[in-house]
């Protein structure tokens, strides 16, 4: 219990994620998929390409059967 105290001291989003049960995770989470988009399209001509190819990987849609290895 102590341990968790301590953890709980150091880390503020611990602590306000035990307050209000809510986290940022669903917004890491995309933003992962577009750093990774972004890496994997680097170099391509086209940034409005870039941008659509972003855009239709983190639709509401494409989320729920994104597999990132196939990215």
């Amino acid at each position: 219990m102590r341990q968790l105290a301590v953890t709980v001291d150091r880390r503020p989003e611990t602590e306000a994620f035990t307050d209000t049960r809510h986290s940022n995770a669903k917004s890491e989470g995309v933003n992962r998929v577009i750093k990774l988009v972004a890496r994997n399209a680097f170099g391509f001509r086209n940034a409005d390409n870039q941008r659509l190819r972003t855009h239709c990987v983190t639709t509401h849609r494409a989320r729920g059967h994104l597999r990132t290895a196939q990215l």
